[in-house]
């Protein structure tokens, strides 16, 4: 192999380095936030899926809330797509998990 062709592939080696790490440090921030929040989406799953979600859409339908309250909340569709997307996500680290270790 001639030297413009190792220096070739250790320029690719290099970049492939840089992105990688990169993408292993994003990643690790990532799971880092996720696990902070995972008592706090625990706590919202619960509550949407009680009865105090419901009560609290009733007291809104009611107009019983202050007018600038943010309520994004008592949308029927809010937390119900994040429970969506995060069974997706889990279920995406999951597969990605085991095909890793299945590589080694």
């Amino acid at each position: 192999m001639d030297i413009s062709s190792r220096t070739e592939r250790v320029r690719k080696m290099e970049r492939l380095l840089d992105e990688s790490s990169e993408a292993v440090s994003q990643l690790s921030s990532a799971l880092e936030k996720y696990e902070a929040a995972l008592g706090g989406m625990k706590e919202l799953f619960e509550y949407y899926s009680g009865g105090e979600w419901l009560d609290d859409l009733r007291a809104d339908d009611a107009g019983l809330f202050p007018h600038g309250l943010k309520r994004g909340v008592l949308s029927e569709d809010a937390v119900f797509d994040l429970m969506a997307e995060d069974l997706a996500a889990r279920e995406r680290m999951r597969k990605l998990a085991e095909e890793k270790q299945g590589e080694e």
